[in-house]
């Protein structure tokens, strides 16, 4: 049983074939698909792509944030790694850069949703990213560490850094996804993220649909950090609620096969296609998560974590 305001899903792409920030129309049949399952309060989730791509997304979606169908929006991007891009166009990427970040924030205002950018994904060894979350932190955008190379040091010093200028903990994307695996002699990301976390500095996505990361590492983050420090997420992409097929992600081919979605050209998985509540069970069910720590981490963590409550 769902709690009565229904989850909080805070990286999400898209469903039933529509990707968020593509229409207006196809937005709307996302949001409502995840509604049905039980998501109560959704951030759509844009993934990397051109400046004036992204300018474009997010003047579709500010309209929808407005009205309250969506809760805000997150950008996956463009600041990333290109040896950690995952399913994100190399294309696409670029370093820090303050003035985009502006144009997207007044195309949200020209949106009427000044504040609808809620969370960004960056990777903080880039050259900029220092300017880069101070500027995202002056707009109260939570700057999300993710789809990086970078080291312990340099990942814990800036997400110190985060949790020192925003006054909560800095938010880490997807967690084991998108960064180089811990490894005892190099922990890396990883090992810098789960320590934060443990101190109360950070909170860390978590992708429960069974592909992205095993059961028994879920249980061990649960476990290291507990649920305060955990946001669940679906990570979902355009297939969910369609199932097997050929599909398109930021302009990549995809193909998902038994439910699993993975870049047609390099094999790297492509998001997930599953809703937070099909996540929270799987987490439930499968990884053994208390069912009431599964919920905290798919509700009160995640809205605390992008400033939704």
């Amino acid at each position: 049983m769902l709690p009565p305001g229904g989850l909080v899903d805070v990286h999400c792409h898209g469903a039933v074939g529509d990707a968020f920030g593509t229409s207006a129309d196809g937005s709307r049949r996302a949001a409502s698909h995840h509604a049905a399952d039980g998501v109560g309060t959704l951030v759509a989730s844009l993934v990397s792509a051109r400046p004036d791509d992204l300018v474009a997304q997010v003047g579709v979606l500010a309209p929808l944030v407005a009205e309250g169908v969506l809760a805000g929006i997150h950008l996956e991007g463009p600041f990333l790694s290109v040896e950690r891009r995952g399913a994100h166009d190399p294309d696409a990427l670029r370093a820090p850069d303050p003035a985009l970040v502006e144009r997207l924030v007044e195309a949200a205002a020209a949106g009427g949703a000044p504040r609808a950018l809620r969370h960004l994904t960056f990777a903080p060894e880039l050259p900029g990213a220092d300017a880069l979350v101070r500027t995202l932190v002056a707009h109260g955008i939570r700057p999300s560490v993710g789809h990086t190379d970078a080291d312990a040091e340099t990942t814990a010093r800036t997400l110190a850094a985060v949790a020192d200028l925003q006054g909560t903990p800095a938010l880490v994307t997807h967690l084991f996804n998108g960064m180089p695996p811990m490894h005892h002699r190099a922990g890396g990301p990883v090992a810098a993220a789960l320590a934060a976390a443990a101190r109360g500095e950070a909170v860390v996505e978590l992708i429960a649909d069974g592909v992205h990361v095993a059961p028994e590492v879920v249980r061990m983050v649960f476990d290291v950090v507990g649920p305060d420090h955990v946001a669940l997420v679906s990570d979902a992409m355009t297939a969910t609620g369609l199932g097997d097929g050929d599909y398109e992600l930021g302009g990549l081919a995809v193909t998902v096969s038994e439910g699993t979605a993975r870049l047609v050209d390099g094999g790297s998985i492509a998001g997930s296609t599953t809703t937070l509540p099909g996540a929270v069970r799987w987490a439930v069910e499968v990884a053994g998560i208390d069912r009431a720590d599964a919920l905290r981490a798919a509700t009160l963590t995640p809205a605390r974590a992008v400033g939704l409550g």
